[in-house]
């Protein structure tokens, strides 16, 4: 139903317009169907039948062949926050020069320290090229943050596969106090 304040047409021109065709009868009273393979002009391809025939093509084994998938990064921003613990509050305030740069320059994140939620806050950019560069970084954060070196951390960022679970400094104690050795067994 029109709108009150619609402008009102002609009655012939409402007509012409929402006339729905009746079906055509042959001489026996059935429908006639409509072929729409053939409908297109002679010399053109039906449109529906060339896409499917460009978008499956098939190996001599009859396997499917698909084109190579297209490498696009989505430009969804993700952000982390890692909360700095009071007593490395400070180191992370004196060292916050050489902390930054790696994650800027090598991760492309946008880093900043928020001083009064004592975190450090990360997030993705449209420039950031490596999906998994966000939990890189939040894991250079709590690595420096759970007292490993300023080196030893970076180490984690330019090392693909390396976690803090399986990152161990040769002069940590394990886990009943003592100190790895190394042995040339």
């Amino acid at each position: 139903m029109p709108a009150p304040t619609a402008l009102l047409r002609r009655p012939e021109e409402l007509a012409e317009t929402e006339a729905i065709p009746s079906p055509q009868n042959n001489d026996h009273g059935d429908e006639i169907l409509v072929d729409t393979t053939n409908a297109t002009p002679s010399g053109q391809q039906n449109p529906i039948a060339e896409h499917f025939e460009s978008a499956m093509q098939v190996d001599e084994e009859g396997r499917p062949k698909f084109p190579a998938a297209k490498n696009e990064q989505s430009l969804r921003i993700e952000a982390r926050k890692v909360l700095i613990p009071p007593h490395r509050l400070s180191p992370l305030k004196s060292n916050w020069p050489k902390i930054y740069p790696p994650l800027v320059e090598h991760l492309k994140l946008q880093v900043r320290m928020n001083v009064s939620a004592r975190a450090v806050e990360m997030r993705t950019s449209k420039y950031t090229v490596d999906s998994g560069a966000l939990q890189k970084g939040e894991d250079f954060v709590r690595a420096f943050c759970l007292g490993f070196d300023l080196e030893d951390a970076i180490a984690m960022l330019r090392l693909d596969d390396l976690y803090i679970e399986t990152y161990c400094h040769p002069q940590a104690p394990n886990r009943t106090g003592t100190a790895f050795v190394e042995t040339d067994e």
